[in-house]
């Protein structure tokens, strides 16, 4: 693998940060955008990897990607429509370390050469799929990084939760990308959560007044859940100050017992809270706490993603306490979501002695059980994300 790929692998969820002034789906996006205040703007806000527009459709050049080259050190990814040895030579003359091969527009035979040719000219090559069939003509190519596009090339139509899908089936001794329809900290978690190594993000960012603040928005942990919901005007008040995660507890005797899932936006994550056993609910994510034998709930969890862990919930005992318990949280490894008497007064402190992936609160943001204080979650969650 070249510098691209490894770039991708590590630790944490990567970003590929897109230079692109127009689409042909979206029209004219930034038009009079310049590399040189982008490009380093994308590399002050965390970027593994820039992609920079080479096609006139996308008002873009090789000029552009000789263009960012000289802007930064990040590894650059080539992206347009190719078919050609001849074409891969010249994004290599031009300073691209991987090149973007969309399988729609090739035949297996075109595929397979190209991504040799990629290789000899040390170019990783990123074989884009975008449905069920061209994710196993991706997994038997020989190409270090497979990416999957939520936007139908000929429609433009997006489906997020069927990229999600193939990201989760993809062969996973690749580096994979979730591409397009990215535009929250939410989405970008669900696609790692999925399995996806990195997220190319282009339009969220040419759109953005600081294009750099927004990218280091989009990665930043840890992400912020607010559970213990019950009525649809919390949830909206707990979106509207930047909730990521919206908790729904299912627990029997539970003074925060849920109705229902609520209705939760595309562009953020509901989580399902259950006690030994769970339902079927419409969540996008499960929390299931053991039973303790007595209490509501146990004290660790974990967070499922369709029935698979994808992280561990670290909890205080139920109405309990541990004053080890941040310093056990971070001695711990992998995702970790800390939950357990966290508030607007202490939350900036945990985050700082833990490091976690997301933090979890509840009791500590209401005015009475189940009933959330506006002002608190506010503040917890501006805390959290400060």
């Amino acid at each position: 693998m070249g510098r691209f790929a490894d770039a991708l692998r590590r630790p944490g969820l990567g970003a590929i940060a897109e230079f692109k002034r127009r689409s042909p789906s979206a029209g004219d996006i930034r038009p009079g955008a310049r590399i040189e205040e982008i490009v380093p703007a994308y590399a002050a806000g965390g970027a593994a990897a820039v992609s920079v527009l080479v096609d006139a459709r996308f008002a873009g050049s090789v000029e552009d990607l000789a263009a960012a080259r000289a802007a930064t050190d990040l590894p650059l990814l080539a992206k347009g429509f190719f078919g050609e040895d001849e074409q891969l030579g010249e994004l290599r003359r031009a300073g691209a370390d991987a090149v973007l091969l969309i399988l729609r527009d090739l035949d297996d035979e075109t595929a397979t050469r190209l991504v040799r040719e990629a290789d000899r000219l040390g170019l990783d090559a990123l074989v884009e799929a975008h449905d069920a069939q061209e994710l196993e003509r991706a997994a038997r190519l020989d190409a270090p990084v497979v990416g999957v596009n939520a936007r139908d090339l000929t429609s433009f139509r997006i489906d997020r939760r069927a990229q999600l899908e193939l990201v989760a089936r993809a062969p996973r001794d690749r580096t994979v990308v979730a591409e397009s329809a990215i535009a929250t900290r939410a989405q970008a978690a669900a696609a790692e959560l999925a399995g996806a190594d990195a997220v190319l993000v282009g339009t969220t960012l040419m759109r953005a007044a600081d294009p750099g603040a927004t990218l280091r928005g989009l990665v930043s942990r840890p992400l912020v859940k607010v559970c213990g919901l019950t009525r649809q005007e919390d949830v909206d008040a707990a979106l509207d100050a930047g909730a990521d995660l919206l908790g729904f507890v299912f627990a029997e005797g539970s003074p925060r017992r849920a109705p229902a899932v609520l209705d939760v936006p595309e562009t953020a994550l509901s989580v399902a809270v259950f006690v030994r056993e769970q339902e079927q609910t419409g969540a996008d994510l499960v929390q299931l706490y053991p039973d303790d034998g007595g209490t509501v709930r146990g004290r660790e969890a974990v967070l499922l993603r369709d029935g698979e862990e994808v992280a561990r919930v670290l909890d205080l005992p139920w109405q309990g306490g541990d004053p080890s318990h941040w310093d056990t949280a971070a001695a711990a490894e992998g995702r970790i979501v800390l939950a357990g008497g966290l508030g607007p007064e202490n939350v900036r402190e945990a985050i700082s002695v833990v490091r976690p992936w997301a933090v979890d609160a509840s009791s500590s943001l209401e005015r009475e059980p189940g009933v959330k204080d506006h002002a608190r979650v506010r503040a917890y969650v501006a805390e959290a994300r400060r």
